[in-house]
């Protein structure tokens, strides 16, 4: 954890209940990451943690956004357009430090970013396990969210994801793989890659991203 960095945390009423912004604020930031979670967990996800962890020591202030649903206990995320409702009513608190904004988020929290990206007004988009498809059902793709943000996007996607391995993007697709992972970036512990250095690949190809157009030095 960034020692420099501040933890902050506030509530935000949506129309879909209230959210949570949890702060990870760094001393010198020049863009704001806004990373939602899944519908299978919070934002104590290993991904969303390692990145909120590292990036303020690079002048990127990382907002952790947790849905209504999460905040209020519920087991069951809701449907796509409540989840985009309460995405986008955050949206002006995380535009308050008046700094460019990174839409982001892992597995569903990766199709509300896209999905709502433009209407936010975000500089780009970083979609962490983008869940390509239900798995075992890849004619059921959701490649077109993907395809229509109309923004830089980057994907990290885990080498045995079972809602779309790397191989299944479309050629061209700014991708970082992280060998071995799964869905949740999990390593097997017979991978040649350990847990520490699979986070590691994620949070070094984020910001070699965020550097390539410009968003952080």
């Amino acid at each position: 954890m960034d020692p420099a960095a501040a933890t902050e945390r506030e509530i935000v009423r949506t129309p879909a209940g209230d959210a949570r912004i949890t702060w990870r604020l760094s001393a010198d930031a020049r863009v704001v990451l806004a990373l939602g979670h899944g519908a299978g967990g919070g934002v104590e996800a290993r991904d969303l943690v390692a990145l909120a962890a590292r990036l303020p020591a690079y002048g990127v202030t990382v907002a952790l956004v947790e849905q209504p649903w999460r905040v209020a206990g519920k087991k069951v995320a809701p449907a796509p357009k409540t989840l985009d409702a309460g995405w986008t009513a955050v949206w002006p608190m995380l535009a308050a430090p008046g700094l460019p904004l990174v839409a982001g988020g892992r597995s569903a929290g990766a199709r509300v970013a896209c999905r709502t990206a433009r209407e936010v007004g975000a500089r780009a988009v970083l979609a962490l396990s983008f869940p390509l498809h239900p798995p075992g059902k890849p004619e059921r793709s959701r490649l077109e969210e993907l395809a229509e943000v109309g923004l830089p996007v980057l994907v990290v996607q885990g080498g045995r994801d079972p809602f779309g391995v790397p191989g299944e993007f479309p050629a061209g697709t700014d991708l970082v793989e992280v060998p071995d992972g799964d869905h949740g970036f999990a390593v097997p512990k017979r991978s040649d890659i350990g847990q520490e250095a699979a986070l590691t690949v994620l949070t070094d190809g984020v910001l070699s991203w965020l550097r390539g157009y410009g968003a952080v030095g």
